[in-house]
């Protein structure tokens, strides 16, 4: 593996064409950070023993090689949560942001941001993630935030777009440095790899002076706009009481909705406001296990327009938007689509994810020769045939229940049989444990 170059042999490819994803079988060589070709190979011979091992190669062993996997809403600084003493209430949505996420948040250094990001970009790597759109909060630490979340990104290879959310409930002058911490980092630190968005909490955090003054940032530095909206009823009700207004009718008077923006969650709509959305060209990121988690609800997947652009996220929960996509499957299943409608839900959702992410890096691949050397070597040889009418089964019950033995980004190994690549892992681990602790000890004490 000289100079960047070497080979993947014995791989099923599973390549885009059009829309469709067409598995064939296969070598591909790759060349200073991109594919520079792809040699095909009969599957029965290698089945049979009739190819030999190519000395010098990374040898898939008749494993699945997709397109990374994309995360469209993280959130990377919840990530020292885990074993936190929750005090207070938790009997509801509110009560749950209140006593815990809120808290946490404002507990949050600079040093304990870039451990939180540190953390998950680990366990992104891990779960076949090499792309990530990250919605950040740390109030007390806002100057230069974004930039500690670019910089850990590209240090572990993985590109993305990250956004500072801008919200009232901590009082005028920190909205303001949310806001303007979006502004500087699309300005000055936004570049090919870790792009900007203009970050938003949820419409009942947020007063119409906060939204017009993010108006006025998105049309400067042409951003989309990543928002919670209507994960819960409060979003609702509350925008209502303190506004006048439901959610999307503010992010429509203000004209915050453009093909850039994600909007996280999207329970609580109407069928009137799922028409706007599809009009608006915003697409919906659903977050089904933090949906669970929180008890908020689910949404109604009969009431959404086709024409909606929909993503997968995990919303900080975890780092596998993949075990999203299944639970969305399975939840589609629950509410009584048959396996044809799920299945094409499916489908659609892939396919708008990869339209979506193109949106921000054109360069995003369809593994074919001349695309950058982006792609997931999973731990998955098909049982059974393999081609392009059957690649969403092999996906949702086989490939995604799987983890990744190698991943690959810009033609660079970043995992490799099972294990981070020049990553001292062990400590790392051990920072993240010293900055969890303090933090533990901050939170205790708000």
């Amino acid at each position: 593996m000289k100079n960047g170059n070497f080979k993947i042999t014995n791989a099923w490819i599973c390549q885009i064409k059009g829309e469709k994803v067409k598995p064939i079988f296969g070598d591909l060589q790759i060349a200073k950070g991109k594919i520079e070709k792809i040699e095909r190979k009969r599957f029965n011979d290698f089945v049979a023993g009739k190819i030999s091992k190519e000395k010098g190669a990374y040898d898939a062993e008749g494993a699945v090689v997709t397109i990374p996997a994309v995360n469209f809403h993280e959130h990377f600084y919840s990530r020292l949560a885990k074993g936190l003493n929750v005090t207070g209430s938790t009997e509801n949505f509110y009560d749950i942001l209140k006593n815990l996420w809120w808290k946490l948040d404002r507990a949050l250094t600079l040093d304990a941001v870039k451990a939180s990001a540190q953390m998950g970009a680990i366990e992104s790597v891990k779960s076949g993630v090499t792309y990530v759109f990250d919605h950040h909060a740390s109030p007390n630490a806002i100057d230069g935030s974004l930039a500690v979340i670019a910089d850990t990104l590209e240090n572990f290879g993985l590109r993305g777009a990250v956004c500072f959310e801008g919200s009232d409930r901590n009082g005028k002058e920190i909205s303001e440095k949310s806001l303007s911490e979006n502004a500087e980092f699309a300005a000055e630190r936004a570049n090919a790899n870790v792009k900007a968005m203009l970050g938003l909490h949820a419409s009942f955090t947020v007063g119409d002076e906060t939204l017009r003054k993010a108006k006025e940032i998105q049309d400067e530095y042409g951003l989309g706009v990543h928002i919670h909206l209507c994960e819960d009823e409060l979003d609702r009700t509350m925008s209502k009481e303190v506004a006048g207004a439901y959610p999307v009718k503010r992010l429509e008077k203000f004209g915050l909705l453009n093909e850039k923006g994600i909007l996280a969650h999207g329970i609580y709509l109407t069928k009137r406001e799922y028409d706007a959305i599809a009009e608006s060209g915003a697409s919906l990121a659903f977050n089904p296990d933090s949906n669970l988690n929180n008890s908020v609800g689910l949404p109604d997947y009969f009431k959404l327009n086709e024409n909606i652009p929909l993503l997968m996220g995990t919303d900080g929960m975890h780092a596998n938007p993949l075990r999203s996509f299944k639970n969305v499957f399975l939840l589609m299943r629950a509410a009584g689509f048959s396996f044809e409608e799920a299945f094409y839900f499916v489908d659609k959702i892939y396919f708008n994810q990869l339209a979506f992410v193109r949106r921000y890096f054109p360069d995003f691949p369809s593994l074919v020769a001349g695309d950058r050397a982006d792609f997931v070597v999973w731990d998955y040889v098909p049982p059974t045939p393999f081609n392009a009418d059957n690649f969403f089964g092999h996906f949702i019950y086989g490939m995604i229940e799987r983890t990744p033995k190698a991943v690959v980004q810009g033609g660079k190994f970043l995992l490799k049989d099972k294990t981070l690549v020049n990553i001292d892992e062990n400590e790392i681990n051990k920072n993240i444990f010293k900055q969890g602790k303090k933090l533990k000890r901050r939170f205790e004490i708000i």
